[in-house]
């Protein structure tokens, strides 16, 4: 395959191609810069390779796009070259004078931290950041988040389904149910956040650049709800320069259970050559059950299925200005939960209703982005609607069957603009501004699953508007300095639903509104010790509103919660470019006024600002390239925490269920908070990936082992039990025949039961309940790209 042009190579060009296989990649920047590639190697004419933004020549160009897609570049005159695989011995091209290269962007090759809005080199990124790449959560077929569980150690999530999960980051964790309060994780698609209150709306990782995670607190560039971190999902734009797509089709058995099946699309058009085009990913999922209810003569219950799909419409309207509308949706139906009795064998559930859940997910995006001199501007403005039901067994030891029903309904409007400037040795400046407007409504059902009765519900709204900003001055030629803050005014609302009218008569108010403004600082420092080498240290804080929350029949208020963290760290070498990359972080966080759920002495689950605490957290990763194509990673966290002081209302919310008297009460919360719920203590994770050839096809592996320490389900006597202490494993890989490609995996090597999450039901408490990983799946798939 051969792209050929007039020869006018030794320009440098202000480049922004979008992630998209090489031969895409390469033609577009033929026609850029007038020059002739040849590419004879079809698998990598069809890798791909992620965006290229910046300003390089042709031949800085080239060898940035070979280099991503495992290739090299050969030179065959003054204006044409050949890329070729890697392992064919090249000789490359000489780079030119740096005097001719302009100054405004990052070398060819650097990992830029778009999630740092001011598109940051990662070496001059002062905190701990992850990015995962588009191809790589692609491997094995499109997954949702947990596919971020087992390729970071830092990362950690509840069980209870698809759509319904919570995630932390850095051992922030609340609490394990879907209540009033906002989510600890901030996550993303582009520039605007996804949800708000709800859980983690699970959406499949497909056709993405990439997914950065950057550890907490964000609160300074990204508001309320960014305690722990944030999941950023990069999207691929569309390609203006040609027409392609792929599909995937998947099909997997579980040991003990119903098989699966999936399949995945995606199209890209360019309607108007260089001006406009479409690009759209659909997928759709069954994943079968594993679990077993004997008492209704059912097996395999927990059956999912997930529909989803992204659309995007890009125009560019010329001296560097775009306008891009990007929809999402998707669709979660679960047959049942996931949970089973804890000793039973083979994996099974004493129950006698069914526990289905729904999640429904849809968004809306316009994205205009251009530059006003040196200048770059980008506006999103979003709506989002997010609904989840979810079904609790709540039948009493011996009783007849009962249900819990509960209905998250979350409806957001949101804008983010902001400006900025950027220098590759990662000084620079950002301005921004944000408005979030979010409505809650939670309603509760119980009784006979024929006769469910409404219980007390609450909706709580909040309207966010917020200036922030941040500045880096590089003070001395190794010395690297930032400043930022965000100032937002908030207006809380909120009222009870559904109020007994006994309730009403004690309660002392069932609505309750407040405007207050939240001041959060940031600074950080960062050392060049070396080249590829540095030191930072960072401070930074983040919040949480409150609202109203639900106790019992009555409902209350419950305060906004903060933390501030100041972390060090060390990291030396480039991942995936030197042959040994290694950092360690040791981060200290104090938080107050902790929100978390519990359960109230009624049975049900409730909210409360449980007390202040402090966390301590180590982490250290290391990848190393022993061979080529090899690459070996390792990680692992360590997390300290406890509430050290729990809140008198906690103290006298449980004082009943475990004390007869508020000082032994104290006591023995204060016994059973030595560790935040939900975070192991230790976390270690093994990668091995390898990238080959047999014979003249290209083969790709990946294979990873995870360890999982013991953790606590959440606050109080009822939610003390014991979980993790699990190893999770998987292997995948992928044989290229053209433009087909081959992949089996395996996920769960050993079989392994563990339990990942100590909760099926918080409402029925007389068994003893487990959340098991999926037992060993084997899954076989066949692609193509056309």
């Amino acid at each position: 395959m051969a792209l050929w042009a007039a020869p006018a190579s030794a320009q440098v060009l202000a480049l922004d191609l979008p992630a998209a296989p090489l031969g895409r990649q390469v033609i577009a920047l033929g026609r850029a810069a007038r020059i002739s590639v040849v590419v004879p190697d079809r698998h990598l004419w069809a890798q791909p390779v992620p965006a290229l933004h910046g300003v390089y020549d042709a031949a800085a160009a080239l060898a940035a796009i070979a280099r991503a897609a495992g290739g090299r570049v050969q030179p065959l005159g003054t204006a044409s070259w050949r890329i070729v695989p890697a392992t064919t011995a090249v000789r490359m091209p000489p780079r030119p004078p740096a005097d001719r290269v302009p100054h405004a962007d990052p070398a060819p090759g650097d990992v830029i931290v778009t999630a740092s809005k001011r598109d940051i080199p990662r070496e001059r990124f002062a905190g701990a950041t992850h990015r995962l790449d588009g191809v790589d959560l692609d491997l094995g077929g499109a997954g949702g988040t947990d596919r971020l569980t087992t390729r970071l150690a830092s990362i950690a999530s509840t069980y209870l389904g698809a759509g319904r999960n919570k995630l932390f980051i850095r051992g922030i964790a609340d609490s394990s149910f879907t209540g009033p309060t906002q989510a600890t994780v901030g996550q993303y698609l582009g520039d605007l956040r996804l949800s708000y209150n709800a859980p983690d709306p699970d959406l499949r990782l497909a056709d993405l650049a990439a997914v950065e995670v950057l550890e907490g607190p964000q609160g300074t560039l990204y508001g309320a709800g960014s305690l722990g971190g944030l999941i950023r999902l990069v999207p691929n734009e569309p390609d203006l320069t040609a027409s392609y797509g792929s599909a995937t089709v998947g099909g997997a058995s579980t040991a003990h259970g119903a098989g699966s099946a999936d399949v995945q699309a995606t199209l890209n058009l360019p309607l108007v050559d260089d001006r406009f085009g479409l690009r759209a990913v659909g997928t759709a999922a069954r994943e079968g059950g594993y679990i077993d209810k004997p008492a209704m003569g059912r097996t395999d219950v927990n059956a999912t299925r997930i529909y989803g799909g992204r659309a995007a419409a890009l125009l560019r309207l010329g001296d560097g200005w775009s306008a891009e509308v990007i929809a999402v949706g998707q669709r979660i139906r679960g047959a049942d939960s996931q949970y089973a009795d804890r000793h039973a064998v083979p994996l099974t559930r004493d129950a006698m209703v069914t526990e289905g859940f729904r999640a429904d997910f849809a968004q809306a995006q316009l994205v205009l982005a251009g530059q006003l001199g040196a200048v770059r501007l980008r506006s999103t403005t979003g709506v989002t609607a997010h609904d989840l039901t979810e079904r609790y067994d709540a039948t009493p030891p011996g009783g007849p069957p009962q249900l819990f029903t509960q209905a998250n309904r979350t409806r957001m409007t949101a804008n983010e603009t902001r400006l900025w400037q950027s220098a590759p040795d990662g000084s620079g400046w950002l301005a921004g501004f944000s408005y979030v407007r979010n409505d809650t409504r939670l309603r509760r059902l119980f009784g006979a699953p024929d006769a469910l009765l409404p219980t007390t519900g609450v909706t709580n709204r909040i309207d966010e508007t917020t200036l922030y900003g941040e500045a880096g001055v590089r003070l001395l030629p190794g010395l690297l300095t930032s400043a930022g803050l965000r100032v937002t005014r908030t207006e809380l609302g909120g009222a009870g639903e559904d109020i007994p009218e006994f309730a009403l008569a004690v309660t002392r108010a069932t609505a309750a509104s407040r405007r207050q403004t939240i001041v959060l600082p940031a600074a950080s420092a960062l050392v060049d010790l070396a080249p590829h080498t540095n030191l930072f240290l960072r401070y930074q804080q983040g919040f949480r509103p409150g609202g109203i929350a639900i106790d019992g029949d009555y409902v209350r208020r419950f305060r906004d919660d903060r933390v501030a963290t100041i972390e060090i760290g060390v990291r030396t070498g480039r991942p995936r470019r030197d042959s040994v990359d290694l950092a360690v972080t040791v981060a200290r966080t104090s938080w107050r006024d902790i929100q978390a759920d519990f359960i109230d002495p009624s049975g049900l689950p409730t909210t409360a600002n449980v007390g202040d605490g402090r966390l301590w957290t180590i982490e250290a990763t290391a990848g190393a390239v022993p061979i080529t194509g090899l690459r070996v990673e390792a990680a692992a966290t360590l997390n300290d925490s406890e509430i050290d002081e729990p809140s008198a209302d906690l103290v006298r919310a449980l004082a009943d269920n475990i004390a007869s008297n508020v000082a032994d009460a104290r006591a023995q919360v204060l016994a059973r908070l030595r560790q935040i719920p939900n975070i192991a203590r230790i976390t270690t994770r093994l990668g091995i990936s390898y990238d080959g050839q047999v014979g003249a096809r290209a083969l790709r592996v990946d294979g990873w082992l995870r360890y999982v320490g013991r953790s606590r389900l959440g606050v109080g006597p009822v939610l003390g039990q014991a979980q993790g202490d699990y190893v999770d494993s998987g292997l995948t890989a992928r044989l290229a025949l053209g433009a087909v490609g081959l992949t089996a995996g395996v996920t769960n090597l050993v079989n392994t039961r563990g339990n990942r999450f100590a909760l099926g039901t918080p409402v029925t408490t007389g068994r003893d309940q487990v959340t098991p990983l999926r037992p060993r799946t084997l899954r076989l798939s066949i692609d193509t790209a056309f």
